[in-house]
């Protein structure tokens, strides 16, 4: 099988080959980060006592003269599929540096193959020596979907300092299981976010501010996100406008202050109106991540959101803006 090479070169942004990269020039690690790392990547170790869900086999190499970590994506064997899949996927791997999550990376799907053989290799450029023994690999492998959200099968976790640097220098054959993927929403609240409303009944509009969130879910080892809000309007159940956000990097107590104007169904009022509020982590590699929603209207059984509605209808020509928490949801689609 041919071996592909894509080479991410941090330092320069540029690509060494016509293919697309999910590279970019990256800021320098903190401390904070650093601590950030750890302790998410503590959890991770006590993930790696579950089910083994396969194995991932991958080569690492470090060049001191280049600067470079060269990774190649060998092959999964024993892939473990859903109830619901027919004993086959479709299967990819994606990896990010840790704790800088600047360098991001994928490899090609496989189709039907519980044993994918990928022989791809990504070239890292930027990497100073004094950075390994802080570096993490994160490896996430999926099962890609055409007409949903993919199925994450498993991840692993590969930390540098567990090796000899000088050893790096030769090419190192490595095999790691694959295990059940840490549920980070599960253990951790998921945050709040601050809306601001205000009803012009004359001119039949709505208008919505977006003010910042606070407290969101950490959505990766690094312990940060990069986070948007999705708007819906829905009128009788059904979704009559959309609109969203910018997306906020690296940051869990996004500012974002954007408004948003909503035209509502003329001599009705507010009283069939409902919005919805869909907060994402967006993932430049694989698709975004749902993180939490907010229901605000007069039939959301919600009594917060309930009360900030009311207080909209009685008071027209105001913006009045209220706290909410966020909640699950079943359906993530984005």
């Amino acid at each position: 099988m041919k071996n592909l090479n894509r080479n991410l070169d941090l330092e320069s942004g540029n690509s060494n080959n016509n293919s697309q990269n999910n590279s970019k020039h990256c800021s320098p690690i903190t401390e904070e980060q650093q601590q950030q790392s750890v302790e998410n990547l503590n959890k991770m170790d006590n993930v790696c006592q579950l089910k083994n869900l396969g194995k991932l086999h991958f080569k690492l190499k470090y060049s001191y003269e280049k600067r470079a970590l060269c990774l190649t994506i060998n092959r999964c064997t024993d892939l473990q599929p859903s109830k619901d899949v027919n004993g086959t996927l479709d299967p990819y791997v994606k990896m990010q540096l840790l704790p800088e999550k600047q360098h991001k990376a994928k490899t090609r799907v496989l189709r039907k193959t519980l044993n994918p053989i990928y022989n791809e290799e990504f070239t890292f450029y930027g990497i100073t020596s004094n950075l390994l023994e802080n570096l993490a690999i994160h490896f996430v492998i999926l099962n890609f979907d055409r007409f949903s959200k993919d199925e994450i099968l498993g991840e692993t976790v590969c930390r540098l300092n567990q090796f000899e640097f000088d050893s790096l220098e030769k090419q190192l054959t490595l095999c790691q299981d694959i295990v059940p993927i840490s549920n980070k929403l599960k253990i951790q609240d998921l945050g709040e976010l601050l809306v601001s409303l205000c009803y012009q009944p004359i001119a039949n509009r709505l208008t919505v501010v977006i003010l910042k969130a606070r407290n969101l879910p950490k959505m990766d080892l690094t312990g940060l996100c990069d986070p948007y809000v999705k708007i819906y309007v829905f009128h009788n159940g059904e979704r009559i406008s959309k609109k969203r956000t910018h997306i906020k990097r690296r940051t869990l107590s996004p500012v974002f202050n954007e408004s948003f104007v909503f035209d509502i169904p003329a001599d009705e009022g507010l009283e069939n109106i409902r919005l919805q509020f869909m907060i994402y982590d967006h993932d430049r590699v694989t698709r975004n991540e749902f993180i939490g929603k907010v229901d605000i209207g007069s039939k959301t059984g919600i009594p917060a959101t309930e009360k900030h509605w009311h207080e909209v209808i009685r008071s027209p020509r105001r913006q009045i803006a209220e706290w909410h928490k966020l909640r699950e949801n079943n359906v993530t689609n984005n």
